[in-house]
């Protein structure tokens, strides 16, 4: 999303000279261009104003270390400022009062609220702490419970049985105490939503509200919708006093306007953020790798945490037995690339590595996912002594591989030939004792 924004301040850190001092001369077309960035990425003119401000204001006179650059100086400032914008620090969602804790989750029509409803639910039954219970109270959208439903189900999370001429007050009140006989901890209620804002949406949600009096209460908003989105937020702040937000499409082309200005707006944390289709793609916001992110410097501690939430200790250290033996099969190549599309889009993990955004500006290393769903495809079309044993893999062999996958001898070819590099690489590594992990000293993956 932030892709664009990036490359734009980059280029304004890069062209800034000077030493010694950071002088008003050599900062003001700096400012200028930062400006321009954030209004064009979509941002709220009047957080861009005090944004710039501050900056501004922190960078005049500033002694430049000697060790690095005036523009390594504007790069740490607006770090820094980046951060407080987007909220300081992690709020996770507010549990409080008496179990089980009654969750809103409200937003227009096409937000994505029930999507998102069931991601937070299996986020927090993942946890191992909580025990969801979904409730579909949205009886206006056709196919909206039974969407609800279906999901729950995916997530293996209990449903509370709604039906369309059900009261959505007398919905929410009920799941309550059905949520106290099944032994629930969290009810998160989905709620309707419209594709504009009225006073009939508004005045169901306030009822709702006063009914069961709940925890927290999340906005679910668009992030592609820019300055939409933060209207949006202000008014069902306005009415519900809201807790927090979350920011679905997050890895789509907008701009970020919406990310860089709610917090700031309307002074309510940006909570969690969806990433993705998937279930697996949501996130909790923390606005310093965020603001990492932005600035092109990656995002290793959410890369080391969806590693550890995908490989598991006990698998990590057979692999790594078997590469100590030099063992590492085509079988065992398709099984960490299945691993790693667990983890996320391969453009979003690549993003996450410090320097890679700006390698990635170049089309030949932008990462292709179809590759991988290529690779899969062929390992899965050889026999279990071929993924095995490469070696007996011949000519007539390939040819029916390439025909089973619906690829080409040369993709086959191709792949055998990376395996085979691959296989070199770690064998190297391994001798070396350097490869680096995830809580021990193994790094999980072989890419």
């Amino acid at each position: 999303m932030f892709d664009t924004l990036t490359e734009r301040l980059n280029a304004v850190f890069k062209r800034l000279k000077g030493e010694g001092k950071i002088t008003e001369e050599n900062i003001r077309e700096a400012m200028r261009q930062i400006r321009l960035s954030l209004l064009e990425a979509d941002v709220n003119y009047k957080v861009v104003k005090s944004f710039v401000s501050a900056v501004q204001k922190k960078a005049i006179g500033v002694e430049v270390l000697s060790s690095i650059t005036p523009g390594q100086q504007i790069v740490k400032i607006v770090h820094g400022e980046l951060i407080e914008l987007l909220g300081t620090k992690h709020t996770r969602i507010t549990l409080s009062g008496t179990s089980p804790y009654p969750i809103l989750l409200v937003g227009l029509q096409g937000s994505g609220k029930t999507t998102t409803i069931a991601k937070l639910a299996h986020m927090l039954k993942k946890s191992g702490k909580h025990r969801p219970y979904l409730v579909p109270a949205d009886v206006r959208r056709p196919a909206a419970i039974d969407q609800l439903a279906t999901l729950a189900k995916q997530v293996d999370v209990p449903c509370y049985p709604s039906a369309p001429t059900d009261n959505p007050i007398v919905i929410s009140q009920n799941a309550i105490q059905e949520a106290i006989r099944i032994g629930c901890d969290t009810i998160l209620i989905d709620t309707a939503g419209r594709l504009q804002i009225d006073e009939t949406l508004m005045k169901e949600l306030e009822q709702i509200k006063k009914a069961v009096r709940p925890s927290d209460i999340l906005l679910v908003v668009d992030a592609m919708t820019g300055q939409e989105a933060v209207k949006v937020a202000v008014a069902f702040n306005n009415r519900l006093d809201l807790g927090g937000v979350i920011l679905t499409k997050l890895d789509g082309d907008a701009r970020g306007g919406a990310a860089l200005s709610i917090k700031a707006v309307i002074d309510r944390p940006i909570k969690y953020v969806g990433v993705g289709e998937k279930i697996e793609d949501f996130e909790p916001f923390h606005p310093d790798r965020m603001a990492s992110r932005i600035l092109g410097m990656g995002d290793v501690l959410t890369l080391v945490e969806k590693a550890q939430e995908t490989f598991d200790q006990k698998q990590v250290e057979k692999f790594e037995k078997k590469l100590k033996k030099n063992n590492f099969t085509l079988e065992d190549f398709r099984d960490q690339l299945q691993k790693i599309r667990k983890m996320g889009s391969l453009e979003s993990l690549v993003s996450m590595i410090p320097g890679m955004q700006k390698l990635m500006g170049k089309q030949a290393l932008q990462p292709d996912e179809r590759e991988l769903v290529k690779v899969e495809a062929i390992i899965n079309s050889m026999t279990r002594k071929e993924r095995l044993n490469h070696s007996i893999i011949n000519g007539s062999r390939r040819k029916r591989i390439a025909k089973g996958s619906g690829t080409t001898v040369q993709d086959v070819n191709n792949l055998i030939k990376k395996y085979i590099q691959a296989k070199k690489m770690m064998k190297r590594f391994s001798k070396m004792g350097k490869r680096k992990s995830f809580g021990r000293d193994t790094f999980p993956f072989p890419v």
